[in-house]
């Protein structure tokens, strides 16, 4: 390589590696501001010019996810996440079921919508009922954190990096979810067994009693919330533009007599991030490192399903999930199958985030508010359950991905 070429190379190294950490030393940058000077870096030194900057901008990834934040904002402000979480709560008898009822809830919801959302309001409320029932709230919020990311699987709209592959592959909503699925509910039985063995001494005996307060609800929007979810999952399934189609759903909510900044109070950070992350990508495409590094490891990636699963979830905990697909996104057209690569990409990016506690943003967010209650999630205690977890759940979606697809 020439000269330049070395200076375009270690601005993006210096930027994936302080991505990984999440900070740079001595400046309060977070992963946003990292993405978005790595980007105005490379773009200052002309590694990529400022048409191939904007062209390397997944405009309906972005949208996609501007609109499920929406439409998020709109369940949360309507008290739906609250109403979900005592329902479900309630029916807990003993310490096994309220797991099992965790898990399930956790994963089916993050399945519908974005993970992320989903630990940060449901996070409080098991922290709340486990400490007055007199339980240890560690097994519960790992069960919530990884069934969070295992549920994410199965849909496009579950997490930030399907959202990315739902638009670059074209795969409708349907065959994705017929395809994950399976590995997303097989998965959660997992992680529900690997938590009752890593725990034993929790899940004796029957929970006592508690009363849960009713939580305040609004039912006109909450109403008018619920019909528009339904109406998009309908759209979804019948095959309509997935970006457009909630796009327009988020609309519908955003004509709302509520103030607007309380409907757009979204996390602009996440969408920053991916900005910025999108031009740094489109940087390593246009230079040819992508191409580059890719044609040296193309023996080992086209080996099988199996291969390419360990190589993404290396890369995904190397330099977090959503870069590591943006890294893999160019390459995979090439693959023998690309479908197959698509669906496997999507499945080990996601199942890898559950290694550890700083795999993916849900984990660091339940570790994070739990602690804000005064609950330590410690990295140690996460190992216990995030390695055998993601062992067999990526085992499981290779072999079912390779057998039946």
């Amino acid at each position: 390589m020439n000269p330049i070429r070395w200076i375009d190379l270690a601005i993006i190294l210096f930027t994936y590696a302080a991505i990984a950490i999440g900070q740079v030393p001595r400046l309060r940058m977070n992963r946003a501001t990292i993405a978005l000077t790595g980007a105005a870096a490379l773009i200052a030194v002309r590694a990529i010019d400022e048409k191939q900057a904007f062209a390397a901008v997944d405009l309906g990834t972005v949208t996609l996810l501007f609109a499920m934040m929406v439409i998020n904002v709109n369940l949360r402000i309507a008290g739906f996440f609250r109403l979900v979480g005592n329902r479900v709560l309630r029916l807990a008898s003993t310490p096994r079921t309220l797991l099992a009822l965790i898990v399930m809830a956790s994963g089916v919801l993050s399945a519908l919508f974005l993970n992320d959302p989903v630990c940060l309001l449901f996070t409080p409320l098991v922290v709340d009922l486990t400490l007055r029932a007199r339980r240890n709230p560690i097994p519960y919020l790992l069960g919530l954190a990884t069934a969070a990311n295992i549920g994410s699987t199965a849909t496009i709209t579950g997490n930030p990096q399907n959202l990315i592959i739902g638009q670059a592959s074209g795969i409708p909503y349907l065959t994705f979810l017929l395809h994950l699925g399976p590995v997303a509910l097989i998965g959660l039985a997992i992680c529900w067994g690997v938590i009752v063995l890593a725990f034993p001494g929790e899940f004796r005996g029957s929970l006592e009693h508690i009363d849960l307060p009713e939580p305040q609800t609004y039912p006109p929007l909450l109403i008018r919330c619920v019909l528009v979810v339904i109406g998009l999952l309908v759209a979804f399934l019948i095959g309509l533009p997935v970006a457009s189609s909630a796009f327009v759903a988020a609309a519908l909510l955003l004509t709302s007599r509520l103030h607007p900044r309380k409907l757009l109070a979204l996390d602009w950070d996440l969408l920053a991030f991916f900005f910025g992350l999108f031009i740094v990508t489109g940087a390593i495409e246009v230079t040819g490192l992508s191409d580059q590094l890719f044609k040296i490891a193309a023996p080992l990636l086209h080996s099988g399903t199996a291969a390419l699963s360990v190589a993404t979830a290396g890369l995904s905990n190397l330099v977090s999930n959503v870069p590591a697909v943006l890294l893999f996104r160019p390459q995979i057209a090439s693959f023998p199958n690309p479908q197959q690569a698509w669906l496997t990409l999507a499945m080990s990016s996601t199942l890898a985030g559950n290694l550890t506690l700083l795999g993916s943003v849900a984990n660091l967010i339940v570790a994070e508010v739990a602690a804000r209650q005064g609950v330590q999630v410690t990295f140690a205690a996460y190992l216990r359950v995030g390695v055998p977890v993601t062992i067999l759940t990526i085992a499981v979606g290779v072999i079912w991905l390779t057998l039946f697809h």
